[in-house]
């Protein structure tokens, strides 16, 4: 957090109160921050009102955990001096520190309006822009920070850092909100006489500073009867560049949906815009079967696209699926976006007069995401199958999500 302090005293003591300034910056910037601030007390006994010794009071308070006294600091100095771009980055920084990314933005917006040539007030008007679900403007600040000299490592990642808060939003808190809920209704209608499936879920999630957890009920209308599980479902993030998703699901004892699943999924972010993936499924019904998938996935401008192959052990070859994913973040959020997918599978399995049956099928989709408010949102997708097995599907599905 530490960062060089202003020295722009204009006392009538200058060289003496910018000697006793640079002391006390060695205590802050040396993690004897409670000494540092005793000191600053007394200098400002001395100087009172002094704007360079409220900012450097402000930025050891922060430095702290004191939020609340760096901003009332920081607020006075900037009441008397409102053009002085120091101030305006020490206050962004406050509020990024104490989680209130919105008024981070607006701050750090105000030094760059001050301070346009200075390649960090960019970089940190991004991460505000990032933590709010901004993801085209970050780009553009990170690429102008590029553009005035910042360092190509530091871009490269805080670039690849947006990949993941586009392809999955519940990696880390966004947006400054703690709570989502939603609720989804998914229709499946078959040709010939097969009955129709029906499919709800209703979920609760809570954000962390880092990543987030969601409690899930699954409810399964199938063939006439009807099943009900819960689920707990998180991502966390892992080392530089990587996440996970982590997922257990209990259900009945006996029925359509497994007695018990579980599913592990890391994500690693390469090169630039690239991010691989590996998971392992495991389903337990009567008995134990496991799913292998590989992944990769590409962020350019306001496109996402992904591939996935899925492998399921079994008789012969088994089963292989593969997904194509491709996403347009129109507005250059994660929040709002239209999805095409395409798959394939080909499964080899044993019926129950034990000879060897092989299917393939091929599935389309399409899904309109749409924020409509800042705290409510609608999903609306459709899609069709053709199954060797004789049944073709047609699949419509619904989903309101509120965030608060």
């Amino acid at each position: 957090m530490a960062c060089p302090l202003p020295l722009l005293a204009q006392e009538a003591e200058p060289d003496a109160l910018t000697t006793q300034m640079l002391q006390v910056r060695e205590l802050a910037t040396g993690g004897q921050r409670p000494q540092a601030i005793e000191r600053y007390n007394a200098l400002l006994v001395e100087h009172p009102g002094n704007g360079d010794l409220l900012l450097a009071r402000g930025r050891t308070y922060a430095w702290d955990g004191q939020y609340a006294a760096a901003e009332s600091d920081l607020k006075a100095v900037l009441q008397n001096s409102p053009n002085y771009a120091d101030a305006w980055s020490a206050l962004g920084d406050v509020y990024r520190w104490s989680d209130r990314p919105q008024q981070a933005l607006e701050a750090y917006s105000r030094w760059v309006e001050l301070a346009p040539q200075d390649a960090q007030a960019h970089i940190a008007r991004g991460r505000a822009q990032r933590d709010v679900g901004q993801y085209a403007a970050a780009r553009a600040d990170f690429d102008a920070a590029a553009s005035l000299g910042a360092d190509p490592a530091e871009i490269a990642s805080l670039q690849q850092s947006l990949l993941p808060r586009m392809a999955n939003p519940d990696v880390v808190a966004g947006g400054g909100y703690l709570w989502s809920a939603s609720a989804g209704w998914d229709h499946t209608g078959f040709s010939g006489d097969r009955e129709s499936w029906n499919d709800s879920d209703l979920t609760i999630r809570r954000q962390f500073s880092r990543g987030s957890l969601g409690l899930e009920l699954l409810r399964a209308d199938h063939f006439g009867e009807s099943d009900i599980a819960w689920a707990l479902d998180g991502y966390v993030p892992l080392w530089s560049r990587a996440y996970a998703n982590l997922r257990y699901q209990h259900g009945p004892s006996d029925g359509m949906l497994p007695r018990q699943a579980w599913r592990v999924e890391v994500f690693q972010g390469v090169g630039s815009g690239w991010e691989l993936s590996a998971s392992v499924d495991h389903l337990r019904f009567s008995g134990d079967t496991e799913f292998y998938g590989i992944g990769v996935g590409r962020y350019v401008g306001n496109w996402y696209g992904r591939y996935k192959l899925q492998h399921v052990p079994g008789v012969g070859s088994g089963s292989w699926s593969h997904r194509v994913l491709l996403r347009n973040y129109y507005n250059g959020n994660a929040d709002d976006y239209l999805e095409m997918s395409v798959s394939s599978g080909r499964s080899t399995d044993m019926d129950r007069f034990g000879s060897v049956v092989r299917d393939s099928n091929a599935a389309v989709g399409i899904a309109w995401k749409r924020y409509f408010t800042p705290h409510w949102g609608f999903k609306v997708g459709a899609g069709y199958a053709d199954d060797d097995g004789g049944y073709d599907e047609q699949r419509f599905s619904f989903s309101l999500y509120t965030r608060w």
